[in-house]
């Protein structure tokens, strides 16, 4: 019997990279395992985004290693990021919509583009519409972005960041400037792509309540909606950076806990 431990599904070791000698990121060190939700703090300029970016090799390190799914993907070139990516979907920060696509192009962009996932012509189609129901924008196929609300035009990249049924998916921002049910509703959805998709989840976001909801909910298929965990474990973790480095790596409780000034600032009292 084979006991080796499953490799994370993403990893940093000592990661550092400077933008004009103004450091960036300062040797950040962390894994998330498969399964995991991990919640990215910090202040504006503390680096969330960079290590994002870093995390899908948009931003190449100055040093240190950067894994995903085990491979160390530190020195691939763009095509070696190909394959990579095909297995990660990403919710950039606005959504990230191409302007002049429709609803039904922009969702169905990856498996068009990412010729490793060999995804037919012919079921392509189907997999957008059921991407956008599941997002409930069914009827939004033949709109384009600048018809829908910015709450709608977000959940639109959730369902293009689904479509792929990727195995990692990477949130950036995905609440900042809306309304808070709005904000709200974005994170069941997140929380329902990461429960029924089975999908490890990072989430970059400076609203504590983000991180609660996915710490305390989980997605009922029953009654297809949130319910509170009440102790079945959603596995979610939270770091914090503070100018670069990764202040802390932790539990809910241990962050509710924590004594550090900076850490307490994202914690409300």
């Amino acid at each position: 019997m084979n006991d080796a431990p499953l490799p994370p599904v993403l990893a940093f070791d000592r990661v550092g990279l400077s933008f004009d000698e103004n450091p960036a990121l300062r040797n950040v060190s962390f894994r998330v395992n498969k399964g995991e939700s991990v919640v990215v703090l910090g202040a504006s300029g503390s680096g969330k985004t960079v290590l994002l970016k870093t995390a899908l090799g948009l931003q190449k390190p100055d040093h240190g290693r950067v894994l995903i799914f085990g491979q160390d993907v530190t020195a691939l070139d763009e095509s070696g990021w190909f394959d990579v990516r095909s297995h990660v979907g990403v919710l950039f920060q606005e959504g990230g919509l191409f302007d002049s696509l429709t609803i039904e192009e922009n969702v169905g962009y990856p498996l068009r583009n990412q010729k490793q996932l060999h995804c037919p012509e012919e079921q392509i189609l189907p997999r957008v519409a059921q991407a956008l129901e599941f997002v409930e924008l069914g009827h939004t196929l033949e709109k384009f972005p600048s018809e829908l609300s910015g709450g709608m035009r977000r959940r639109v990249g959730i369902a293009r960041a689904l479509v792929t049924e990727p195995a990692l998916l990477l949130y950036d921002s995905p609440t900042a400037g809306l309304d808070p049910i709005t904000a709200n509703t974005i994170i069941a959805l997140i929380v329902k792509g990461r429960d029924t998709r089975h999908a490890t989840t990072v989430i970059v976001t400076q609203r504590y309540q983000d991180g609660q909801m996915l710490a305390g909910y989980r997605w009922d298929t029953a009654t297809d909606r949130l319910a509170p965990a009440n102790g079945t474990g959603t596995r979610t973790r939270y770091l914090v950076l503070r100018e670069g480095e990764l202040v802390f790596d932790g539990a809910p409780g241990e962050l509710e806990a924590s004594a550090d000034p900076y850490v307490r600032k994202f914690v409300p009292r």
